[in-house]
């Protein structure tokens, strides 16, 4: 995809809100920086290249939240309706280093295994659907996160083996086919 088709997308100045059963998706405020600082501190964070120090994060959390002005995707805070508690991110993105828009996740320790991170998927590749001029997106995955792979898969994604990652980096490229319906 070229820098002038992806400059189309840039409609929106921050995350839209998304609410779904039991999750809101919204953008992203200062104050979820600390939990995603805190959770980049852990083993938790190792499929997606940390532990990392505070100024790699912050980066990474700057670069993700400010893409939605400047491309029309980026990153969501998932926020569970019952109590408002964040739970994790889920991501449409594509940093200048990705061959292609790229959609992302992670959940904060303690929500594993309640389904938050595929009701959060499923309305990120439905926003994705309807928003973009997109045939398909992809999930680069660690080759050693067995959560992400099965959860790729849950989704319907496809593992595309001729597909090119970030910088060349030994990952896995499951596709995600974009069609109404989702």
């Amino acid at each position: 995809m070229s820098d002038h088709m992806l400059q189309a997308f840039a409609s929106f100045d921050r995350a839209p809100e998304i609410v779904t059963e039991r999750l809101r998706l919204r953008p992203h405020r200062f104050g979820d920086f600390a939990s995603i600082e805190a959770m980049f501190k852990t083993e938790r964070s190792k499929y997606m290249g940390g532990p990392l120090p505070r100024a790699k994060v912050w980066e990474m959390f700057s670069d993700s939240v400010g893409q939605w002005q400047l491309i029309g995707m980026g990153t969501w805070a998932l926020d569970r309706l019952s109590d408002g508690v964040t739970v994790g991110e889920v991501s449409i993105c594509r940093p200048a280093h990705f061959p292609e828009p790229e959609m992302g996740w992670f959940l904060f320790e303690g929500f594993d295994g309640q389904g938050y991170a595929v009701e959060a998927a499923r309305a990120a590749l439905k926003f994705a659907a309807e928003t973009y001029y997109l045939t398909s997106i992809v999930s680069y995955v660690d080759p050693d996160n067995l959560r992400s792979i099965a959860l790729a898969e849950r989704l319907g994604a496809v593992r595309d083996d001729a597909a090119a990652t970030p910088n060349g980096d030994p990952c896995l490229v499951y596709r995600h086919r974009l069609e109404d319906g989702l």
